[in-house]
């Protein structure tokens, strides 16, 4: 279990927006999203109190959320920084792959970014995440600065939706079928 001032609690805000804005999408039947748990096998158990003392990952995770939107496959890892970017060690190559691959099967990859420092959250699609890190494998910038997020890609609050992010993931479908028909 991750306790105050644990790595394991990074994100938590985050993930707790994106899951009431999830919860909100699936009673409005706009999308099914699911939070994917990382597999633990645990190691000691406290049978008093019912809960796991000691755990390991089994395996890595792939990403954070999965699921569809009005019938289109969606994949997505959320992601906080407390900088003026994103730095490129939050992303795994284990997380491109799957990314790369859910891609390959005709569904939507994208992360949602959140800046702490200005209370701004992004869509950002994984064409430009896998451009950024393919970049950084080959001895470029190791982060994204705030400034290559696109603002038509930023994320408000909106009908009481936490995170609005459908409208990131409708910008992008819009950018992807003007660039078709060029």
């Amino acid at each position: 279990m991750a306790y105050w001032g644990s790595r394991g609690l990074r994100g938590s805000t985050l993930e707790e927006l994106v899951n009431v804005t999830n919860d909100r999408y699936r009673e409005h039947g706009l999308a099914l999203i699911e939070k994917i748990p990382t597999p633990i096998k645990p190691v000691k158990l406290d049978s008093e109190k019912g809960t796991i003392k000691l755990a390991y990952f089994e395996k890595k995770g792939s990403v954070d959320y999965i699921g569809a939107v009005q019938g289109i496959p969606v994949c997505f890892d959320a992601k906080e920084t407390s900088r003026d970017y994103f730095p490129l060690k939050n992303i795994h190559a284990h997380q491109i792959d799957y990314m790369s691959d859910f891609k390959k099967q005709k569904g939507v990859a994208f992360l949602l970014v959140s800046f702490t420092k200005t209370g701004k959250f992004f869509f950002l699609p994984f064409d430009v995440l896998f451009r950024f890190w393919r970049d950084a494998q080959e001895g470029g910038r190791k982060s994204i600065p705030l400034k290559y997020f696109e603002d038509k890609y930023e994320l408000k609050s909106k009908d009481g939706y936490m995170i609005h992010y459908l409208e990131g993931l409708s910008t992008y479908l819009s950018d992807e079928t003007e660039d078709e028909k060029k």
